[in-house]
């Protein structure tokens, strides 16, 4: 697939380069601004259950002077 895009691209090599990087910098910038946002909340990253009541832990600290 790669192989047939650079061989149907116009222009040499490095306008090929050229074009190609702004492809992949636009392909990457669409994930950061519209794709990566919309999954987010759909990932577990966020849920975190240590130290949360119900959980048998607790997170408490106490100091004594």
């Amino acid at each position: 697939m790669y192989g047939w895009l650079w061989r149907h691209a116009p222009g040499p090599w490095w306008i090929k380069v050229v074009m190609f990087a702004a492809v992949v910098a636009a392909i990457v910038a669409i994930c950061f601004t519209t794709f990566f946002p919309w999954v987010s909340p759909l990932l577990p990253f966020n849920h975190v259950t240590v130290g949360e009541e119900g959980s048998g832990t607790t997170n408490e600290t106490t100091v004594e002077e």
